[in-house]
């Protein structure tokens, strides 16, 4: 089964073709960038399309990150995924950024639970707690960051993400400090692709997952009567 798998959710732009019946990785491209995804993308993807010598009908399915994460980051990969599911009939999954994240260190050691964080601006993260075997001990949720390091703070965690730093800096007090803190992250595509293969389509559509609504608002009193 070959996945073609993109994140353009955070500051990243990357994409994998993965062979997940045999784990195999075909060709993979990751570009560090904060703006850029719209261009970057489709040409990154003629690269790996050449690299593997593969075309889009030997792909079975196409994988993508749906959030938390940037709005336009997100709408550029989303548009992507969907616009090459619909000209070849095949399925589109669709996966948290936060769950992307957390998978390379549970696949490591998963006897100690992972926090993904995102910085969300103004003391505020998403998170999302795993634990063993990838069970949800706390579901993704926007939160206070102090009301998060409350939350996750229950014995010996890890954290990953762009808000793992911060996250670690208000741990609370007489809480075993965190293992280890990846603040570097980014979403991995070919973990993207691994866990694509184990979700069901029907639960895992290609929408934008927002955990909070948008910081602009339109002004009532500036609107014009009709």
């Amino acid at each position: 089964m070959l996945i073609l798998a993109i994140d353009t959710a955070l500051e990243a732009c990357a994409a994998a073709l993965h062979n997940v019946e045999t784990d195999t990785t075909l060709a993979v491209e990751r570009l560090p960038m904060a703006r850029g995804h719209a261009e970057t993308l489709v040409p990154m993807i003629g690269r790996l399309m050449e690299q593997a010598k593969t075309s889009f009908d030997t792909i079975d399915a196409f994988a993508v990150t749906v959030g938390p994460g940037s709005f336009t980051g997100l709408r550029v990969g989303l548009s992507a995924a969907r616009g090459f599911g619909l000209a070849t009939g095949r399925p589109v999954i669709g996966l948290s950024t936060l769950a992307t994240l957390a998978a390379p260190p549970l696949a490591d050691e998963d006897a100690v639970p992972v926090v993904a964080a995102l910085d969300a601006r103004h003391e505020n993260l998403y998170v999302q707690m795993f634990g063993a075997g990838g069970r949800v001990l706390i579901g993704a949720r926007a939160m206070n960051v102090r009301d998060a390091a409350r939350a996750v703070a229950i014995g010996p965690v890890r954290l990953v993400g762009s808000g793992a730093a911060i996250l670690a800096e208000h741990w609370p007090a007489g809480q075993p400090a965190p293992l280890s803190v990846d603040a570097e992250a980014t979403p991995d595509p070919v973990w993207l692709a691994r866990l694509a293969a184990i979700a069901d389509p029907a639960r895992s559509p290609p929408r934008p997952l927002y955990l909070r609504g948008p910081d602009a608002r339109p002004q009532d009193g500036a609107r014009i009567a009709r």
